[in-house]
């Protein structure tokens, strides 16, 4: 059945059309056009749909695209998802999502939120460039997509800042990243490789 049939058949039951619509779509894939090639993410509503949701909400917004990857750590993982721009940044900063149950492993490939806090994920996302299962699943790192295209291109992202170029949340040091944006990152950390533009492919 098709999923307009679908959203159909269960309106008529009296559902929501936009919680119908979102439950429909259990998995799509997201493109992320980078600096050194395609990455393409497949995600999965039903490992985390409350990042599922929110990871699709910041791509459709352009929320990811022109970012860095200001936090890659060769052989750990690769982070981004704080906007280029401070002042959009700075509005989705407190815009927090409810934890998802733990599920699937932070295993080579997985893509998660990162977060310091408990219920405290926002905008921050990281591909693990190895199995990272212990200890961020006990932690509450829950996946909720995997890349199934371009993990040569994730491994590739430049790393030769490590953590000092903004580093992860838990360590407190991200200020300046939010305060100066893309200007700052390019100042100081001018070989950061970009994440381009993310899209959710048909």
């Amino acid at each position: 059945m098709r999923a307009a049939a679908v959203i159909l058949l269960i309106c008529s039951a009296g559902l929501p059309p936009a919680r119908v619509a979102q439950d429909a779509v259990r998995e799509f894939r997201v493109r992320l056009d980078t600096s050194k090639g395609p990455i393409v993410v497949a995600v999965h509503r039903d490992w985390a749909p409350r990042g599922a949701d929110r990871f699709r909400e910041l791509v459709t917004a352009g929320y990811f695209d022109d970012n860095r990857f200001f936090r890659v750590v060769k052989g750990q993982w690769a982070q981004f998802g704080i906007n280029g721009d401070p002042k959009v940044a700075t509005r989705w900063r407190p815009n927090t999502i409810p934890d998802d149950p733990r599920g699937q492993s932070n295993v080579r490939g997985r893509v998660a939120f990162a977060f310091k806090d408990p219920n405290g994920r926002t905008t921050q996302v990281y591909i693990a460039l190895k199995d990272l299962s212990d200890p961020q699943d006990a932690q509450g790192f829950v996946p909720f997509g995997e890349v199934v295209q371009g993990m040569d291109v994730a491994d590739a992202l430049n790393s030769e800042y490590g953590e000092t170029a903004g580093g992860g949340i838990r360590a407190g040091k991200q200020q300046a990243v939010f305060d100066g944006g893309n200007a700052y990152l390019d100042r100081e950390f001018p070989r950061l490789d970009r994440l381009l533009k993310a899209t959710v492919m048909r």
